[in-house]
């Protein structure tokens, strides 16, 4: 089931609410997806480190259960949670990860970016600086982070990917622990989109997969 969230929402009781939804559901509980436009709001994972946050500017700082370091949220981008069962579909975690970032680089190749790509070693979905209007030197800039948590089998948190964004808070953090990594949004990349449309269809590109496994 899809759900879109009123927005822009405050980032605890979305959180809140995915554990709550993850710790009551039963082995035949329907999956569901929502997709949601944050309020502005730094997360910091798991076993993330505070010296990654430079310096929040009055921006919240929220320490969450999700995999990964420091990002951002806020207007201008799309999140994707994923509340889903994945040993119910015998799923394993990477096998997963791979999914949303299949689902993200499918609606970058319909919006004109097939060039987006992934990183070895490093979660997430970048473009090359030949894909922006305003290249600044050779490394990939990022345009999608995920960080998911699974707890007894069923996994929450999900994607989030940048469409029509300020992206100045980018700049008071070190964006998924990397010290100077470039974060973009679709706009900077000349693709114009609203975020409402691009989150129909990442849930779309998400959904013909998992339904597939």
């Amino acid at each position: 089931m899809l759900r879109c969230l009123d927005r822009p929402a405050p980032y605890l009781p979305i959180w809140q609410a995915m554990q709550d939804f993850t710790e009551q559901r039963q082995p035949d509980t329907p999956d569901e997806l929502w997709l949601v436009e944050h309020a502005p709001v730094y997360t910091l994972g798991q076993a993330g480190l505070e010296s990654h946050i430079l310096n929040p500017h009055g921006i919240p700082v929220v320490h969450c259960n999700r995999g990964g370091q420091v990002t951002y949220h806020g207007p201008g981008q799309v999140v994707l949670y994923t509340l889903l069962d994945l040993r119910r579909r015998g799923l394993f975690v990477r096998d997963f990860v791979a999914l949303l970032e299949q689902s993200v680089l499918a609606v970058l190749t319909d919006l004109g970016l097939p060039q987006a790509c992934r990183k070895p070693g490093a979660p997430g979905i970048y473009v090359p600086q030949s894909a922006l209007l305003q290249p600044q030197g050779d490394a990939l800039a990022k345009i999608a982070a995920l960080g998911i948590k699974v707890r007894r089998g069923c996994a929450y948190h999900g994607v989030a990917l940048n469409v029509a964004m300020d992206l100045t808070p980018f700049s008071g953090i070190n964006p998924c622990g990397y010290a100077g990594l470039q974060t973009v949004d679709l706009r900077a990349c000349g693709v114009t989109a609203d975020v409402v449309t691009v989150g129909k269809q990442l849930a779309r590109h998400f959904m013909t997969r998992w339904q597939a496994v």
